[in-house]
């Protein structure tokens, strides 16, 4: 990791920092202006298992499930229509880079021999094509792809495999030879192109989490000083710094936990919650409000603070379940057993009533360069229906929350306006950055300083 050459005294002070003032700003903007959303529970065509879901934008979806289950919708879950999807096995995961090209696996242990059976469409599941994965006794629990040509998967008993022809071919990829690189992975996702992730363990045994900051060229495991005693299920990127991944134990007095870092995966922190069960998927409404699901616990728990707190939730009509997405600010969809399919309902933020839908308008970027050694730019949005509003102000702060410097936006071209800051005269180290609108502050990001 970048983070691991950088020249601080203590980096484990810094970090502590990071997190105590960034618990700070949140738990301060957060009670002014939101509280969380809620679920609803939606009739639909099934009611098997439903093991994965994957919406490409705020209507369009997908989930596949036991008995080779597809389903399909195009009105945000009001309506369905089943798939045909070629196999009767059950199938784990799918994962769509548009409404046309998808992908999903299904792992056959009825006929010799045992493996995955690995599912395409290039018309939005209108036709499925099957193939077998090359390996016999490898089980893929997770697929992303950049593209229709470049993807990833992950599965057990092996780790990580990559394709660049669009699944015709399976390579296994560069991973270290630490005592965890070869554990079984159940979610793999990234932040962009150069950052990846990939979440695994064995129950009782160690969780584990793997990165690539190269574009996948090289994954390295989490070192066993951090690992937690159970599995990884769920991984979530706020950037290429700060990350969390969600898990836990059943048994009584341990309950779910939440694995984070704010340095990019040199140091980790594991958080147990007081809750009982395991937080089996995580994903975040918006740079705060997160909710990962505990399964046959049959509830729910969310954060508010962008994972620092957490707090519990029944699920409605007490469905178990296990999987969360959400493609936008104002939508979400949930997937467990017996054909459960919950809608997200999102908070409307407390005294700002209309001006909340424009202002979730104004974009903020990841710094570029980053890590940076000099300069460094960070960009904005503002689309032109609200170019009437004042222009958000830039606030960055070093690593324990003192403000060093405000800026006013320059005009780059079309919607977007950018910051320019000089690093000249910074130390190495990490800093924190936000906008304020005209009705509060914005997310916080990281940037990072390195000669």
């Amino acid at each position: 990791m970048i983070i691991k050459i950088i020249e601080i005294n203590n980096l484990q002070t810094v970090t502590r920092l990071v997190r105590n003032y960034f618990l700070v700003f949140s738990l301060g903007l957060i009670s002014i202006c939101y509280g969380q959303g809620t679920w609803e529970r939606m009739e639909i065509a099934v009611s098997v298992n439903l093991n994965d879901i994957h919406f490409t934008d705020s209507i369009t979806g997908w989930c596949v499930g036991d008995s080779g289950i597809i389903i399909h919708t195009y009105d945000g879950g009001n309506s369905w229509e089943i798939q045909q999807s070629n196999t009767t096995n059950n199938i784990k995961t799918v994962f769509f880079i548009s409404n046309d090209i998808g992908f999903a696996s299904a792992h056959n242990f009825t006929i010799l021999p045992y493996g995955t059976d690995l599912l395409s469409t290039n018309d939005g599941g209108e036709t499925w094509t099957v193939s077998r994965y090359p390996e016999d006794n490898i089980f893929i629990t997770s697929i992303y792809y950049h593209d229709s040509l470049n993807g990833w998967m992950g599965g057990t008993p092996h780790a990580i495999v990559n394709t660049i022809d669009g699944g015709q071919t399976w390579n296994q990829a560069s991973i270290d030879t630490s005592t965890l690189a070869f554990f079984p992975v159940l979610n793999i996702t990234f932040y962009n192109l150069k950052y990846g992730y990939a979440s695994g363990g064995i129950f009782d045994i160690a969780g584990v989490i793997w990165i690539t900051d190269n574009s996948g060229v090289d994954w390295k495991a989490i070192s066993t000083d951090y690992a937690p005693a159970d599995e990884v299920h769920g991984i979530y990127p706020f950037d290429s710094l700060r990350i969390i991944g969600s898990g836990g134990d059943p048994d009584f007095g341990y309950g779910a936990g939440f694995m984070n870092t704010y340095d990019g995966g040199f140091s980790w922190e594991y958080d147990e919650i007081g809750v009982q069960g395991i937080a089996y998927d995580i994903d975040f409404v918006d740079s705060m409000e997160g909710w990962a699901p505990l399964g046959p616990e049959r509830s729910f728990v969310f954060t508010m603070d962008a994972g620092l707190t957490w707090t519990s939730t029944p699920t409605p009509d007490n469905t178990s379940i296990f999987k969360v997405d959400f493609p936008d600010e104002s939508h979400g969809y949930a997937i467990g057993r017996d054909g459960a399919f919950l809608a997200f309902n999102p908070s409307i933020p407390v005294g700002v009533g209309n001006l909340l839908s424009d202002n979730k308008k104004i974009t903020l970027s990841q710094n570029f360069p980053n890590p940076f050694s000099q300069n460094t730019t960070i960009k904005i949005k503002v689309p032109k229906n609200i170019n009437s509003i004042k222009l958000p102000v830039l606030h960055f702060y070093d690593s324990n929350g003192k403000l060093l410097l405000e800026k006013e936006p320059n005009f780059i071209s079309g919607d977007e306006y950018g910051f320019t800051i000089d690093g000249s005269n910074m130390a190495n180290g990490i800093y924190n950055y936000n906008i304020s609108t005209y009705y509060g502050l914005s997310e916080t990001k990281k940037a990072v300083l390195f000669r």
